[in-house]
């Protein structure tokens, strides 16, 4: 009898201690913020809270004016997607700022987009500048470029931006500019970097200057988010990891395999919406939740249920247009059963 006492007495023991061991462990890994475990049950509903309803009652412009800093010679259809995107999510209006020999292939595409031919002029600047008042939020980056004079103008909008709080998207060649300057979005809180795995990448190295080993991806992300002054984050990837350094949010909605080009214009042209309906909603509608992590997770599950869909219809041939078309049932589906 005094043996099996032992034993149950010792196994009750170990089990206390490895729950401690457990415990301690978890603590360690996320001590640098508070971790969010809350299931895509729990966070979609604070996504539905910021979605104005549609009613007769609003003027136009008033549910979003989307500005999309991007678009030159090589990469007209990038920021297009990003556009129309934002449009069909329920924008009012989606703005194009690209350079002038990109504008009449853009517009091209679709007369529902507002296009400005200035990104490569020599006053681009003063142009753009003079559209901000009129914009809900900026997505910087779709078919931007490389080019010297191009980042440069990009830099200086998205200062401009800053100084009268406009949520700010970084995407593609936006993140290639914030790698070479993290200064420019450094303690933005009204930021969101969308960056894919070498994306992130370069930007760990830019900040820590070492190269991005196997550690835990979310515990990165979270160290990154941290170092550029709680600036938010959206990891795209197999799960796609959300964080502004105190709180780490998963989306793993279901996608599918296919990755063709363009899918993360359609992400951020989502996300320039729901920035501006997080953040003209009120506390009590986001629970107190930071707003950029409500957008991140409704643009980031938006776009797996478009890639989900569009999937299940065309299989290996599915591209971002195939995607962008189940925009208005992915939605329905998502935010408005």
């Amino acid at each position: 009898m005094e043996s099996k006492l032992f034993i149950r007495a010792m196994t009750v023991a170990l089990s206390i201690a490895v729950t401690l061991l457990y415990d301690k462990v978890i603590e360690r890994t996320f001590s640098l913020g508070r971790e969010a475990h809350r299931s895509m049950s729990n966070i979609l509903p604070l996504v539905k809270n910021t979605i104005p309803p549609l009613t007769s009652k609003k003027h136009k412009g008033q549910d979003g004016r989307i500005g999309v800093i991007g678009g030159c010679r090589e990469y007209t259809g990038a920021p297009y997607f990003a556009a129309i995107s934002a449009l069909k999510i329920g924008a009012d209006l989606s703005h194009v700022f690209c350079t002038r020999d990109a504008a009449t292939v853009i517009k091209s595409y679709s007369p529902e987009l507002i296009v400005h031919p200035v990104l490569d002029s020599p006053g681009a600047v003063e142009e753009i500048e003079k559209w901000l008042p009129r914009l809900h939020s900026l997505v910087v980056g779709p078919g931007l470029g490389r080019e010297d004079n191009l980042l440069k103008n990009a830099k200086e909008i998205i200062e401009k931006s800053k100084t009268r709080g406009i949520p700010i998207i970084i995407d593609a060649d936006g993140l290639w500019l914030v790698a070479k300057d993290p200064s420019i979005i450094q303690g933005y809180q009204r930021c969101i970097l969308t960056p894919n795995f070498m994306e992130f990448s370069r930007l760990c190295e830019a900040m820590h200057h070492v190269s991005l080993d196997g550690t835990d991806l979310r515990v990165t992300a979270q160290q990154l988010s941290i170092a550029l002054g709680n600036v938010t984050m959206l990891l795209k990837g197999e799960e796609d990891i959300i964080t502004d350094g105190n709180q780490v949010l998963t989306c793993s909605q279901e996608g599918s395999g296919r990755r063709c080009g363009g899918q993360g214009d359609l992400l951020s042209g989502s996300l320039g919406v729901f920035s501006h309906w997080t953040f003209s909603s009120t506390l009590n509608a986001t629970e107190g939740m930071n707003p950029t992590l409500v957008a991140a997770f409704g643009a980031a599950s938006l776009t797996r249920q478009c890639n989900r869909q569009a999937f299940h219809k065309y299989g290996r041939a599915t591209t971002t247009t195939d995607m962008i078309q189940e925009i208005s049932t992915a939605f329905r589906r998502l935010f408005e059963n």
